[in-house]
């Protein structure tokens, strides 16, 4: 019921659009829109060399990055003045690996902590988002893929600025938290309870882990109830029904991320209707072992069976399998 009140909302939203401006005015948006999103021509690696081969049939991967630029200028997107990767520079605050099954009725985001302590192609053991830093999306790329074994299809990368430019832009989301805690960095207490949040608290929601009972991992568990969250507000009858929200929508979304090469407004729409359809959507974090020192730094050592097992299990396309075995999934109706 739920997979066809989304393709409904999906088809009405066109109808809505289409009625509103005409199909040639539609075709100039659309061609607008695709004016709009930036391609990063490098993202991808460059050669095959030690990378895990296209397989089809298995389902599409796409490496989601959110970028600290620590700069008040955008990185990412139309708006961006500064660079998205400036080497030495800038390291990810957040790195999601999305599966998306083969009958498109499936998606598992496994999100990895950034300070997973792993090996770097051509750079030796080290935290997981210092590949950012040295060598921009292709070598982290690189290092997901030596990690996992699954093969990364596309590539999409958000700033700060565009993060909550986007949460703006449906009105904002809510969340429910567990319990009352506070953020002694950026002097904010969050109650227990349903909160709504616009882009700027959403950004504060997202960035703080000290203060929380798991630290980094219930930091991961934030994100991707806020991700969670957005992708209920962009499918919900509010936005769907409203042409000025999804205007508004779809205007932050593609001047906000930049994505590589191969990406168009097509993919993304059809990318979208693919929500719609969805079934299943979990929510993991990769395996992790116990927290650790390594060279003078505190880490997060992965589990390293278990995300081979996990990995498999995209590589395979039954990652929800994986996760029902395991119960892994993590609960983002409620976070602390």
């Amino acid at each position: 019921m739920r997979r066809a009140l989304r393709l409904l909302l999906i088809t009405a939203a066109v109808g809505i659009l289409v009625g509103a401006c005409g199909a040639g005015a539609l075709y100039m948006f659309q061609t607008s829109l695709d004016g709009d999103i930036v391609r990063l021509p490098d993202a991808l690696p460059a050669t095959e060399d030690d990378r895990p081969p296209p397989e089809p049939g298995v389902g599409e991967n796409w490496l989601l990055v959110g970028t600290d630029s620590r700069s008040e200028e955008a990185t990412t997107g139309e708006d961006a003045q500064g660079e998205l990767w400036r080497p030495g520079q800038q390291r990810t605050d957040t790195i999601m690996l999305i599966h998306l099954s083969e009958g498109r009725n499936r998606v598992c985001v496994i999100s990895i902590p950034r300070d997973s302590w792993v090996t770097v192609p051509g750079k030796g053991k080290a935290k997981i988002n210092a590949a950012f830093s040295w060598g921009g999306p292709a070598l982290l790329i690189r290092t997901v893929e030596k990690l996992t074994g699954v093969r990364i299809d596309h590539y999409a990368a958000i700033d700060f600025q565009g993060f909550a430019s986007a949460v703006d832009a449906i009105g904002g989301v809510d969340v429910d938290i567990a319990e009352t805690v506070h953020d002694p960095y950026r002097k904010v207490t969050w109650q227990a309870g349903r909160r709504h949040l616009d882009g700027e608290q959403a950004l504060l929601f997202v960035r703080q882990r000290a203060g929380l009972p798991g630290g980094d991992l219930d930091r991961i568990k934030r994100q991707q109830a806020l991700l969670n969250s957005v992708a209920d507000k962009v499918l919900s009858a509010e936005t769907l029904t409203n042409p000025v929200k999804v205007n508004n929508l779809l205007r932050a979304l593609t001047r906000s991320f930049s994505v590589d090469a191969k990406v168009t407004t097509g993919m993304l729409r059809s990318r979208m209707i693919d929500l719609a359809g969805v079934d299943s959507l979990d929510y993991v974090t990769m395996p992790v072992e116990r927290t650790g020192t390594r060279s003078g730094q505190s880490v997060v050592l992965l589990d390293l069976p278990e995300v081979r097992a996990l990995s498999a299990a995209v590589q395979d396309d039954r990652v929800d399998d994986y996760v029902k075995e395991h119960d892994s999934g993590n609960a983002v109706d409620t976070v602390r």
